[in-house]
């Protein structure tokens, strides 16, 4: 069984996971594998870990600054993937999603991108800008490497495309809560829990819901319903505060910490 798997087999009916999203070599490439572990300590089940590139289009400001910063300080997809083998070398049980365009994996080619990211231990890939029907050869390398390919549904996704991106996908599905891009505020959870029945009568997959999620009080509200609970642009904000990183790390634990306690427990066997 996969790591991605794994995790949400062992949540089903008593939780949802929490997926906290970092900019990999966000303010530098030193600092990603001490808050990866760090993450980890304060209660995260997978987690998501950005390519930088330099037109990150679907991302708000925050976001677009950290990809900058990580840009600035020497990190490429390549380096990203390095320090995914290093947090490997410690922990072998956290699942590790990789995010991204399309762009940078097309130049690195997706056969060699594929075996990097095997052999560093990543578990899952979402490619912002990639649509299945554009997919096919990045999923065949994907599925030989054992590496699940994660698609976006967002509230305008046509009901007769549901199925489709459904039967494309592995891992999870990545429901993007709000129109707009990250860091947006305004979450309509009545909306998305209804919006989230119509994905799962379309496809048997995990459903992890993002954009949106920037508190504790969001994350329960979310975590009532949602397979997992995926927070980026607030944790990405604490990141590019400016004080030492050892106190930025320790505030970003602390948030995560607080975000994993307010998730809602369920009752024992409860359909998620």
């Amino acid at each position: 069984m996969s790591r991605i798997k794994g995790v949400f087999a062992t949540l089903k009916g008593r939780r949802a996971a929490l997926i906290p999203f970092i900019a990999g070599g966000d303010p530098g490439l030193s600092a990603t594998v001490p808050v990866m572990h760090g993450l980890v300590r304060a209660g995260a089940d997978l987690i998501e870990v950005g390519m930088p590139f330099s037109d990150p289009m679907a991302d708000g400001p925050t976001i677009q600054m950290a990809h900058q910063r990580a840009l600035g300080a020497g990190a490429t997809t390549r380096a990203v993937i390095d320090q995914v083998a290093a947090f490997r070398r410690d922990d072998g049980r956290t699942p590790v999603v990789l995010m991204g365009y399309v762009n940078p994996v097309e130049t690195m080619g997706y056969e060699v991108f594929a075996k990097a990211c095997q052999a560093a231990g990543v578990d899952g890939v979402i490619l912002v800008d990639m649509p299945p029907e554009e997919a096919a050869e990045w999923r065949d390398c994907a599925s030989r490497a054992g590496i699940d390919t994660i698609f976006l549904l967002s509230p305008t996704t046509p009901a007769e495309r549901l199925a489709a991106i459904g039967a494309a996908s592995t891992g999870f599905l990545y429901y993007v809560a709000l129109k707009g891009v990250t860091g947006a505020r305004h979450l309509d959870v009545a909306d998305v829990a209804a919006r989230l029945a119509v994905v799962r009568a379309a496809s048997a997959l995990p459903v992890g819901v993002g954009f949106g999620i920037r508190d504790p009080r969001s994350a329960a509200e979310v975590g009532r319903f949602a397979d997992a609970v995926i927070v980026g642009s607030a944790i990405v904000e604490r990141m590019a505060a400016k004080k030492p990183i050892d106190e930025v790390l320790a505030d970003v634990e602390g948030f995560v910490r607080d975000l994993r306690a307010a998730l809602p427990e369920r009752v024992s066997g409860m359909s998620s």
